[in-house]
This record gives structure tokens, C-alpha cells and sequence, in this order.
């Protein structure tokens, strides 16, 4: 046992003591947080600034596109950004938005437009280029199976096709319903959109808010538990291969048995993740305690948002998770020679793993779905997919108590499986074992 404890510490204070190791830790929760944030400021900043050109065949629609800082106060960007996102409903065009708006009534638009065409090709220093043109033909006010036309340089400009879009449905209907007699004023508030907040009941019939806050901590802390997981599964491997490699196992094996030799490498790489984990969520922490300060004085109970219980469901399923993954990758470091050599042998079976993660998104929207139940609790899939289930929903006490003996299980059989091959395999040289091989290992050693 001591023996163990002295691999263990090894592995520990190798991982520790690189640079690599702490500049990851003091880094990644900024760099995570750059990445969920900056494709946000970018999107928000990347509504702006279009110059779009309105051919309105009907010539009835100056009204809807006249531009928000010609009539109002201009209001921040970003918000306007996240409003056409989610698909807000006001009918009033984004203060980013610069339109050209030209009244094509009682013309042949299809050959005005091609001149408009041609300055979308143009240089973007050109003062008269556009991004975009947005063509109403003169039956839309008619004819309700009118489709309108948006041309621009990217194909995937969804988000300013559908403001458009619905800016001008908005205003066909305004139109058509005065023209049946009903008052503009009574018009704007029939056609106003009502916001819809995301509402948890819980099993005691406990009511809780913010399902964007609740998709946000399930994701990050999500990749938290799976992350790490891979990543010192993928040391302990290569540490495994690299002893081989250089023939020191052949030394340690002479003082310590193979199952302390494996039980120290494995310790000893878990407490480096738990390490690294610790202090990321003591960082996550103290910004909470801040965010948490100014949600009390606001008189907002953050309780309704995130439950404690998930920090503790995290220990417990990170642990589970590193435990599975560890064991699969000291099999692969076990029996291959070369790192190479590992890599394309754990490549295929880590891609089946991830597949929590793959389905982490529909997993989260829809946490009581029979294939995110199943997933929940299967071997493997078991700890992520049910930590993610129990951060975005309540799931029965005994899914989750089946999860974790199922893990518990597998973590045990992998054991056995991997000091097994781990006695034969650390000191077997050439060719890469086959199946049949393996199975011959397990009985025999």
C-alpha cells in the first residue's frame, strides 16, 4: 500500500510542477468563458453595420423600414442582437440596420433591381456597396402566397432575412387589417408579442426560473466533467507507453506489483484533475459570490436558478467519469508500444464514448427523453448524461441511484479487466495484441 502511495505521489507532483499544467489551470476558465462569450459580442456586432437596399413593389412599406435612429433614441446593439436571435417580436428595424429604401410601385422591379444586384459584388471600401436587397413584389399585399426575395453575399444570413421578413409581415398586416376598418393604434397593440418565461415545476410543486441560466451552468459544468476526464486519461496512457518505451517499467515492476503500479498511476493522475477542477470552481465561485452579492441586494434568490445539489452531483459523477475513462486508456497504454500506436487504437473507441457529449444539446433541451433516460443509465454513458439530467431537471431517486451502481459496476469490471491485462501487457514488446490475445491475458493472468 505504500508503495502505491509513492507511485501516486510521483504522478502527482510530475503533472503539478509543469508549466503546461498551470497555465491551463489559471487560464481555461477565461479562455471557456472567451468562447462562450466573444461569438455573442461578435454576433451582436456583426448586426450591424448592413446596409440594405429595399425594393418595395407595393410602395406602402416606407414606414416599416425608416430607420430607428431617425425617429427614437438608438438602444444598445447588443440587445437589439439578442432580441432578433430569439426572435422578439418587434416589428421595428434594429438600430444597426441602414436601409435604402426605394418605392418601386408601378415599375418593373425584376430590371431596376439588377442594378442593386451589381453593388453587393462591389469593394467593401466602395461608399454605395451593399450587403444586402430585400425584394417585395407588388402582388404581396394581395396575395398571401407572395414570396419575398432577400439576395446578399452569404447564403447564410438567416438572421437578417428573418428580421426582414418579419418586419414586412408585420407591416401587411397592419395595413390589411386598417384597411378593414380596424384603428392603426388598436392595430400595433393586437399585433404586439408577449414574452414567454422558461418555468421549472419541480416534484414538490416548487416553481423556478431561469432555464437560460440552468442551460448555461449544465453546459460548462458539463464540460468540466468531461474534459478533464479525457484529458489525464490521455497522460495516464501516455505515461504508461513511455515507461514501456524506455524500459523503466521493467525496474518498477521489480519493486512494486503491477496492480500498485496501476492503482498509483491512476490515483495519482485523479488527483491532478481533481486539482485542476478545485481551482476552477473556486474561481466559478468567488465570480458567483460576486454575482450572488448583487442578486441580493436586487432581491433576486438564486436558489430558483441553480440548486446546490449540483455541485455535489458533480463530485460524484467527475469521479465516476474519470474512473471509466482512465481504465480504457491504461488498457490502451498497456498493450500498445508506441504512443502512435495508442492514439489509433483509443481513437475509435473514445469517439463511441463522447457520444454524451455529442448529444449533450438535445440532452439538456429534453432531459426526460427515453434516449437521454437510456443513456443515463448505461455503462459508460452513464455518469455525464445523468450529471446533465440532474443540473436541467429532477429525475427520479432511483434513476439516478441505478446510475450510479451501473457505474460503479462498470468501474469495477474495467478494473479487473485493466490489472489483468496491465500484469501481461506492461512487459509484452512487438506486435500489438489481438483480440483473441487479450481474451488469452484475462484467463491466464
Amino acid at each position: 500500500m505504500n508503495k502505491m502511495f509513492v507511485v501516486m505521489k510521483r504522478e502527482y507532483l510530475q503533472a503539478v510542477r509543469k508549466k503546461v499544467f498551470i497555465i491551463m489551470t489559471l487560464l481555461f476558465p477565461f479562455l471557456m468563458a472567451g468562447l462562450m462569450i466573444l461569438p455573442g459580442l461578435m454576433m451582436a456586432k456583426g448586426m450591424g453595420k448592413k446596409r440594405i437596399a429595399v425594393l418595395d413593389g407595393t410602395g406602402q412599406l416606407q414606414q416599416a423600414f425608416i430607420n430607428r435612429e431617425e425617429t427614437e433614441e438608438a438602444v444598445d446593439p447588443k440587445q437589439e442582437a439578442r432580441k432578433a436571435i430569439e426572435g422578439g417580436g418587434r416589428r421595428r428595424l434594429p438600430s444597426q440596420f441602414t436601409i435604402e429604401y426605394v418605392n418601386e410601385a408601378g415599375k418593373d422591379i425584376d430590371k431596376d433591381s439588377a442594378a442593386y444586384m451589381q453593388r453587393l459584388t462591389r469593394d467593401k471600401e466602395a461608399p454605395d456597396k451593399l450587403e444586402g436587397v430585400f425584394v417585395i413584389p407588388a402582388k404581396a399585399m394581395d396575395d398571401t402566397k407572395t414570396t419575398l426575395s432577400y439576395y446578399s453575399r452569404a447564403a447564410t444570413d438567416f438572421i437578417t432575412q428573418e428580421r426582414l421578413g418579419r418586419i414586412t409581415n408585420r407591416e401587411l398586416q397592419r395595413i390589411r387589417l386598417a384597411a378593414n376598418g380596424v384603428q392603426p393604434d388598436l392595430v400595433e397593440n393586437l399585433l404586439q408579442d408577449l414574452s414567454v418565461d422558461a418555468v421549472q415545476l419541480s416534484r414538490t410543486g416548487e416553481k423556478k426560473t431561469g432555464g437560460e441560466l440552468n442551460f448555461i451552468v449544465a453546459f460548462i459544468l458539463g464540460a468540466l466533467l468531461i474534459i478533464p476526464s479525457f484529458i489525464y486519461g490521455q497522460e495516464t496512457m501516455r505515461g504508461i507507453v513511455q515507461e514501456k518505451t524506455d524500459r523503466v517499467v521493467e525496474v518498477l515492476v521489480s519493486s512494486v506489483t503491477p496492480m500498485e503500479l496501476l492503482s498509483g498511476k491512476i490515483l495519482g493522475i485523479a488527483a491532478v484533475g481533481l486539482t485542476q477542477i478545485t481551482v476552477w470552481l473556486t474561481m466559478m465561485g468567488l465570480a458567483g459570490a460576486y454575482g450572488a452579492a448583487v442578486a441580493t441586494m436586487a432581491d433576486i434568490n438564486l436558489r430558483q436558478f441553480v440548486r446546490p445539489s449540483v455541485f455535489a452531483y458533480f463530485a460524484l459523477f467527475f469521479l465516476l467519469a474519470y474512473l471509466t475513462y482512465v481504465c480504457v486508456y491504461a488498457i490502451a497504454g498497456a498493450i500498445c508500444n508506441s504512443d502512435k500506436e495508442a492514439q489509433q487504437f483509443i481513437a475509435p473507441i473514445m469517439m463511441l464514448m463522447m457520444a454524451p457529449w455529442f448529444l449533450m444539446m438535445p440532452i439538456i433541451m429534453n432531459p426526460d427523453a427515453p434516449f437521454a433516460v437510456a443513456f443515463s443509465l448505461a455503462p459508460v454513458f452513464g455518469p455525464i448524461t445523468m450529471f446533465v439530467r440532474t443540473s436541467v431537471t429532477e429525475p427520479p431517486l432511483w434513476h439516478i441511484l441505478v446510475s450510479v451502481a451501473v457505474s460503479i459496476a462498470t468501474i469495477v469490471a474495467f478494473a479487473w479487466v485493466t490489472a489483468k491485462i496491465f500484469r501481461i501487457g506492461i512487459l509484452s514488446y512487438g506486435k500489438r495484441p489481438t483480440l483473441p490475445e487479450l481474451m488469452k491475458w484475462i484467463r491466464v493472468a
